[in-house]
């Protein structure tokens, strides 16, 4: 969903302003990039991983609308009843209509981009609901009323003193303390009580295997085991494009997932569901249901070139080596993903006339590309979509966007100065006369406000060549 007061440029100055979120992205992204370097200390090794990962994904990708069908017959016959929703209004329809069903009147949820991706506490608070975060960083920002700025620590951009001040304000009768242990057991304490009262759980999927028709979910907290196994109803929400062939598939990339997000060999917790509660079993929900969710990836695998920004495995560390993102934070993206990945995802999803300009927040320095663990050219889309942007027979929602007139005139007439050598030479002898007097306004003004105005010399080559009788042919 686009906000329409969404002004990427004016988030930016705002960002670029506030000492304190510079100082907590400057902490947070080099202690995250030394563990995964740490982590990944064999490059060999690694390159090798990342080239299986980079296969797998494709591989799960060229052969998605079956996998889809093979997940659906598994997950059905394991038990686990599986929804389609084509857009995030029917995702969220669908969850409501679970909760009403069973009666429920509070929600516990687990992380999960794709819930975010929902707007889904939005949407069920507006119809009377309880909705509550137990992943720690997603508790802190609910207290605080906002949304994620990272992919994997949604809570990344404040720091312990924020979080001290917010917990002693928001939560009744809690002391202030700026100790880290005694902030988490305030939190586990509230938490706990949740996950006893919540009639339904909500969790994300990592992966969802079709040859067994199991969903995989990993964390280091424990919350996501509690969500979906406490409450009776367990409902997961998970991007179509998560699908993984085989089970085989799964080592490898939980590898790259938790080395590359949080510097981890493996999580603390791997779950891997494959049915509600059997017969004679003590715990786990007596229902499970899978809700797969399009929301435009259906549009983005279809072009060959784009469908490869559905490699991704939200492992955020395109995010922690990303140089803008890591001086302006996720929230002056504006949108749910944010940095490299939310820079080519976003434009694609929402449309390039409402995301495009995030494309353009990119030095295309390779960064993001030399780290992804699955190997996603996100220069390579970056330009791409930067061309869409001007392209009127673009496959890109909103392509064209940027076209002007006065700019294909523009166009026209630099091709047309540079095909007759004439027209080059006046062009070029205007250009060194008129130099010293080009106005620092108007279309130069967002040139030259970062960078030194162009100079052209009083003379071009050829001019002195002559001048100076150089011989040459």
């Amino acid at each position: 969903m686009h906000n329409t007061s969404f002004d990427f440029q004016k988030n930016i100055r705002k960002a670029l302003a506030d000492g304190q979120l510079r100082k907590n992205l400057k902490f947070a992204m080099d202690t995250m990039t030394q563990k995964r370097k740490a982590v990944f200390s064999d490059e060999e090794e690694l390159q090798k991983l990342r080239n299986q990962g980079n296969a797998i994904r494709r591989r799960a990708l060229s052969r998605l609308p079956d996998l889809l069908e093979q997940l659906e017959k598994k997950c059905s016959e394991n038990g686990i009843q599986v929804h389609w929703a084509e857009t995030t209004a029917q995702a969220n329809e669908t969850v409501l209509s679970i909760m009403k069903k069973h009666g429920a009147e509070r929600m516990v949820k687990g992380k999960s981009m794709v819930s975010e991706e929902m707007h889904l506490n939005a949407f069920l608070m507006e119809h009377g609901y309880e909705v509550m975060e137990t992943d720690l960083g997603e508790y802190i920002i609910q207290l605080a009323g906002e949304t994620p700025s990272h992919i994997i620590v949604p809570a990344i951009h404040k720091n312990k003193d924020e979080i001290a001040r917010l917990f002693h304000e928001k939560i009744p009768g809690t002391p202030y303390t700026e100790k880290v242990e005694e902030l988490n057991a305030i939190a586990r304490k509230i938490l706990r009580q949740e996950f006893y009262q919540g009639d339904v759980g909500l969790s994300g999927v990592n992966m969802a295997v079709a040859e067994t028709g199991t969903l995989c979910l990993v964390e280091n907290e424990g919350n996501g085991r509690m969500c979906t196994t406490v409450p009776p109803v367990h409902i997961a929400v998970m991007g179509l494009e998560k699908v993984v062939e085989k089970l085989t598939d799964v080592p490898p990339l939980l590898r790259l997932l938790t080395g590359s997000a949080t510097g981890q060999m493996i999580t603390t917790y791997v779950n891997m569901i494959t049915s509600p509660r059997k017969k004679g079993e003590k715990d786990g929900p007596k229902e499970v249901h899978l809700i797969l969710l399009d929301n435009g990836r259906s549009e983005i695998l279809a072009d060959p070139q784009l469908r490869q920004t559905l490699q991704c495995i939200r492992c955020g560390t395109c995010l922690n080596h990303c140089p803008v993102y890591t001086r302006i934070g996720g929230h002056a993206y504006g949108f749910v993903y944010p940095g490299p990945i939310g820079k080519i995802l976003t434009p694609q999803m929402e449309g390039l006339e409402k995301a495009g300009g995030l494309v353009t927040a990119s030095s295309l320095c390779n960064a993001c590309e030399e780290v992804c663990p699955v190997k996603i050219p996100i220069p390579e889309l970056i330009r791409r979509l930067r061309d869409e942007s001007y392209d009127s027979d673009g496959n890109v929602k909103g392509h064209g966007y940027k076209k002007t007139l006065a700019e294909t005139l523009v166009w026209k007439g630099w091709e047309l100065m540079n095909r007759h050598p004439g027209l080059n030479a006046l062009g070029t002898k205007m250009a060194g006369i008129f130099s010293p007097v080009l106005p620092e306004a108007g279309p130069l003004k967002a040139w030259t406000s970062v960078r030194s105005k162009p100079q052209f010399a009083r003379k071009s080559l050829h001019e002195r060549v002559r001048e100076e009788g150089v011989e040459h042919e």
